[in-house]
């Protein structure tokens, strides 16, 4: 089943200089996670510094569990906000 989710930096607690230093090891994890088929796509949001990623697991409480390992939501750095899951599309499909 595939999930979004949104997250955003507590930027409120947490200066662009706190967060330097564990960028590195968030990018590592996150490539982990894709190479295991969790992380699908991922993009940084537009709006506030955070991300939003298209995941893939068996549940919701799986993709908790999952982004719970990244290191910046782990610390209370990423505040993860949502997490939808998501239905096919059935509007291409043959009409009946």
């Amino acid at each position: 089943m595939q999930f979004i989710t949104l997250s955003r930096r507590v930027s409120e607690r947490f200066s662009d200089a706190d967060f330097a230093p564990h960028l590195e090891a968030e990018a590592q994890r996150a490539r982990a996670l894709y190479l295991e088929g969790f992380i699908r796509n991922i993009w940084h949001r537009g709006d506030m510094g955070g991300a939003c990623l298209l995941v893939e697991a068996e549940n919701e409480t799986a993709v908790w569990e999952k982004l719970a390992t990244l290191p910046l939501v782990n610390s209370g750095m990423l505040e993860v906000t949502s997490v939808v899951p998501l239905k096919p599309y059935g509007g291409f499909g043959p009409r009946v």
